[in-house]
């Protein structure tokens, strides 16, 4: 009798210990707000060289797509948090006074594009901090993803991206050669100079697609992380989007040969050469779609692999 009156008076309306309120949540998340409102006046100069960048070199447009579909990930994933514990209260504080320290040490950097990189690096570690100190270390683990997926924010120094840009060259003359073999037209690879009957193409940097197959690789992952559940689905995506994105650019230099040399020299100087490169990113785009579905429909017919 006494343990039914006591259960009466438990209010219908209570929750469990580990979840908290509506009230605790909008707290966490005016502080968390609070918190990248004061990383955003701390790392502006970074941030207006940052987008700057994005804006005007073609090597770093895919930076302005990173925070729109970090933003999306975490709001469709999005669950009330747990309370936090002081483990996550302590990680978020590290993180956010390495994220301080780091940013006071590599204005000693010499290499302006590399001083950038490791700025925004520890600007994204503040918000990541900021995350788990508000929300705790569960709510991080069911957004692993969307936060990790800031890191393509933090843009390659210049030296790291020459290196990236002379393998789509090569990779791009190769499969150019490739294409034209497969044509039947007689064709020879120097580097990334490739000869055909009265033509010989180039493959020079600006040439490389590097635009096309940044951006390529970072909404391919994206649909993989929407479409698919299990890691090594979508990891087998973003590994076919790599070859795919040299792929794409190598029917790009095979197409502009045929047009220059069976229709029109102009071609490989008109509109086609100089903003052609969203057709055949579309058409790489195209080309994954089959893998997403083909590996979708395995996950619902094995939803335990």
């Amino acid at each position: 009798m006494a343990s039914h009156i006591a259960a009466d008076h438990i209010p219908a309306n209570d929750v469990p210990a580990n979840q908290p309120n509506r009230g605790s949540i909008l707290k966490s998340v005016l502080i968390f707000s609070s918190l990248v409102a004061i990383s955003v006046a701390l790392w502006w100069a970074a941030l207006v060289s940052l987008f700057t960048l994005a804006l005007r070199d073609e090597q770093y447009t895919h930076i302005l797509l990173i925070l729109p579909i970090s933003a999306c990930f975490i709001f469709l994933e999005w669950k009330s948090p747990a309370s936090q514990s002081r483990s996550s209260a302590a990680a978020g504080s590290v993180l956010l006074l390495a994220a301080v320290l780091a940013r006071h040490f590599v204005k000693v950097l010499s290499s302006a594009d590399v001083q950038l990189a490791l700025t925004i690096l520890a600007l994204l570690a503040w918000w990541v901090g900021a995350f788990i100190l508000c929300f705790g270390m569960r709510a991080f683990r069911r957004a692993l993803f969307p936060l990790c997926f800031l890191l393509w924010m933090v843009p390659l120094p210049q030296s790291v991206l020459n290196l990236i840009v002379a393998q789509l060259q090569q990779g791009s003359a190769a499969s150019a050669r490739v294409f034209f073999a497969v044509a039947g037209i007689p064709v020879e690879q120097r580097g990334t100079l490739v000869h055909i009957r009265g033509l010989t193409l180039e493959v020079a940097p600006e040439c490389s697609s590097i635009r096309s197959s940044m951006v390529l690789l970072v909404t391919t992952m994206a649909l993989a992380q929407f479409l698919l559940i299990t890691f090594w689905r979508k990891a087998v995506v973003f590994a076919v989007a790599i070859p795919l994105s040299v792929i794409k650019n190598g029917l790009r230099i095979f197409v502009l040969g045929v047009l220059a040399t069976k229709v029109d020299p102009s071609y490989l100087t008109g509109r086609l050469h100089r903003q052609g490169g969203i057709i055949y990113f579309l058409i790489a785009l195209l080309g994954i779609f089959p893998l997403l579905w083909i590996l979708r429909r395995g996950e619902n017919q094995n939803p335990r692999q």
